[in-house]
């Protein structure tokens, strides 16, 4: 499973957990806290009433008074309200009246009267001055029929001649309780939502350079140059990034060095043995050497100096371009325009053998011109080299919607196969047609380097059709 897939199921699972906790806990208290919220109204209705009652019952005239009247008419009206996007057309509250011993003297709905409630909790704990309310189902087999009763004394001085109880049935508040739940669960499911969004592109965020610093480790061990990833926002990630850089450095540095060191000193013992032969014969005691052959001796002395000296300046300037990771002073070049100058520098070389092209299409990229104007150069030397007089070397640029391609076709004879695995290795070389000496073995190992920090690669192929063919390509910007 990806190490990023890891990450998000984790906080999925975390934060879905919590969400759904928070959203049962705030749910299971909705529905407490609404009918909590009306009994408040109902202790305030109850007081109130029971003093409004009050001179009737007194007086003795409860079932004519004021009173009774407006009981009966307020169970009559229709409030034709919308509370809250729910409509009300009719009152819900009932309000009944007991004596002092807990009988049942008025009742707007009628339906009680004459009845002992003297044991209901609302009706008992009030005649015993203590706050009375209870919560009592109309069917005992249903929970959702349950009316919430709230009690007041009606009073004469000190007193307690009767109690005034209003009750309102808990399904009334059903509306509201289920609008706030559902919009509890909409918020809720957005802020999931948002959160595991969130968690989306965190985990991504992460993954994602971690994915970045594995690629890096990766072109590494292949031995790619490859430039050392920096992350922004993640400073531990760009110092483990950077600790991988400098081990890179070091492993390679020590590697490089051994490499080198045997190589150079393979490829400078013919020169250094040549010199030597030809030193010890111009200066052997008693040897007397016509002009033809001191001229032919020191002549070869100064031919192998000058191919060491072309052997260290050309494998310096591979080691500069192999110690860098990253292209530096990058500009905009005109690859057609490149191509036609390198072309002209290299025509005085090129005698009765032709470079042919058709028209070059544009084509910009950014990079540094004068190391993509040296690649192309050493292949197409190459290509001049193995070249016999009167041959033709075809130059092709295509483009397509990523990359670059420049072909480079020949008419000298095809590689070896021995040699078509071993061309971009350092000092390996095969001599040319025109002299049977060989290069310094660095060209194409210098090419590749520099394409290679564009993000380039380089080819050489036998060609279906005769000749050889080298291949370039290169990203486009």
């Amino acid at each position: 499973m990806r190490f990023s897939l890891r990450i998000f199921l984790g906080y999925f699972l975390l934060v879905s957990l919590l969400a759904a906790f928070l959203l049962k806990l705030v749910g299971d208290e909705i529905k407490p806290a609404v009918r909590q919220s009306s009994e408040e109204v109902l202790v305030d209705t109850a007081n109130l009433l029971a003093e409004l009652v009050q001179p009737d019952f007194v007086a003795g005239r409860l079932d004519d008074g004021r009173f009774a009247r407006a009981i009966k008419l307020f169970a009559e009206r229709n409030p034709q309200a919308k509370v809250w996007g729910v409509a009300r057309d009719k009152t819900f509250l009932r309000v009944y009246i007991t004596d002092a011993k807990g009988k049942v003297i008025l009742d707007s709905t009628g339906q009680a009267v004459g009845q002992d409630y003297s044991q209901w909790r609302d009706v008992y704990l009030t005649l015993r001055g203590q706050y009375g309310a209870r919560s009592s189902p109309m069917d005992r087999y249903d929970e959702s029929t349950t009316v919430m009763h709230v009690a007041a004394p009606i009073t004469k001085g000190k007193e307690i001649i009767g109690v005034l109880t209003v009750a309102r049935p808990n399904w009334a508040m059903q509306p509201f309780i289920e609008r706030s739940e559902n919009k509890l669960w909409r918020a809720g499911l957005i802020l999931l939502a948002i959160g595991l969004i969130i968690g989306g592109l965190f985990s991504w965020w992460l993954s994602h350079g971690i994915s970045k610093l594995t690629t890096f480790a990766r072109a590494v061990s292949v031995g790619q140059a490859v430039a050392v990833p920096h992350f922004t926002a993640n400073r531990e990630l760009t110092t483990l990034a950077a600790a991988l850089g400098n081990m890179r450095e070091r492993l390679e540095g020590k590697a490089y060095v051994e490499n080198y060191v045997h190589g150079l000193t393979h490829e400078l013992k013919s020169p250094l043995a040549g010199i030597r032969g030809a030193a010890e014969i111009l200066f052997e005691e008693g040897l007397t050497l016509k002009a033809s052959d001191h001229s032919r001796f020191t002549g070869h002395i100064r031919q192998e100096t000058a191919r060491m000296q072309q052997i260290v300046d050309r494998l310096l300037q591979l080691a500069t371009l192999e110690a860098r990771h990253s292209l530096k002073d990058t500009e905009p070049v005109d690859i057609a325009k490149l191509l036609d100058d390198v072309i002209n520098a290299l025509s005085p070389q090129a005698g009765t053998r032709q470079m042919l092209h058709a028209p070059w299409p544009s084509a910009i990229i950014h990079g540094e011109a004068f190391l993509l104007t040296q690649a192309i150069r050493n292949l197409l030397q190459n290509a001049l080299d193995f070249t016999p007089e009167h041959g033709q070397i075809y130059i092709e640029l295509t483009i397509d919607a990523q990359s670059l391609q420049i072909a480079i076709h020949n008419q000298g004879e095809p590689i070896p196969d021995y040699a078509l695995t071993r061309l971009f290795e350092r000092f390996y070389s095969l001599p040319r047609p025109a002299t049977g000496q060989k290069s310094t073995g660095l060209g194409l190992a210098l090419t590749r380097t520099m394409l290679e920090l564009h993000g380039g690669s380089v080819s050489l192929a036998n060609h279906a059709e005769g000749g050889v063919e080298a291949k370039v390509c290169l990203p486009l910007d």
